[in-house]
């Protein structure tokens, strides 16, 4: 069996010490460029911990729609969902969250790591409505540390690249997904209630 890495010791030893900028380009609070790169950024993706391990959520509407209350404070609006509540279950159990932030046509995306509660605070909430739907909640995150990293994962993935877009064709519905795991659902009916969920049900 190959070996594996238990310490960061070991681990270490498997690579080069990270150069003086990558260290010291990690701030504490957000600043201008930090700020301006979020109001941009339609998508973030949410990492949260909890007793049964980790999980990644993405969460997305228009540009902006993560604030930033101040230079240590971030508000993400939990909009409608699925109602497993996964990222905020695990927030009340372990309040530590990372956060990364994606702009289309950029290579380099945002980092953001802090600790998260969950607010539903009217006066809070407000301001962060969608269609006259304010959320039911939001994680407020105070930062703790946040970088820009660079964009080697987008340009070896060419993820902003229209000509590698898969084809929609090319890979199962989510209702035609859904019927071949669960007996006794209907693929076309499972669609036909996942269209009407995108359509009248976002917010």
């Amino acid at each position: 069996m190959a070996a594996t890495l238990s310490t960061e010791a070991a681990l270490r030893d498997c690579y080069a010490q990270p150069a003086e900028m990558v260290q010291k380009k990690i701030l504490s609070r957000l600043d201008r460029h930090a700020k301006a790169f979020i109001a941009l950024s339609p998508m973030v993706m949410l990492a949260t911990a909890g007793p049964d391990g980790a999980d990644c959520s993405p969460r997305g509407d228009a540009p902006g729609f993560v604030r930033a209350e101040d230079d240590a404070t971030l508000l993400l609006p939990d909009r409608r969902g699925n109602n497993l509540i996964d990222s905020l279950r695990n927030v009340t159990q372990q309040p530590s969250v990372g956060l990364l932030f994606l702009v289309p046509g950029i290579n380099e995306t945002l980092r953001v790591n802090g600790t998260a509660a969950i607010v539903t605070d009217a006066a809070r909430l407000a301001p962060l409505a969608v269609q006259g739907q304010v959320p039911a909640s939001a994680l407020e995150i105070r930062v703790r540390e946040v970088f820009f990293h660079c964009g080697k994962a987008m340009i070896r993935s060419e993820l902003w690249n229209p000509e590698k877009h898969v084809p929609r064709a090319s890979f199962p519905t989510l209702g035609r997904i859904i019927a071949d795991q669960i007996a006794g659902v209907d693929a076309e009916a499972a669609d036909a209630n996942l269209a009407e969920a995108y359509r009248t049900r976002l917010y």
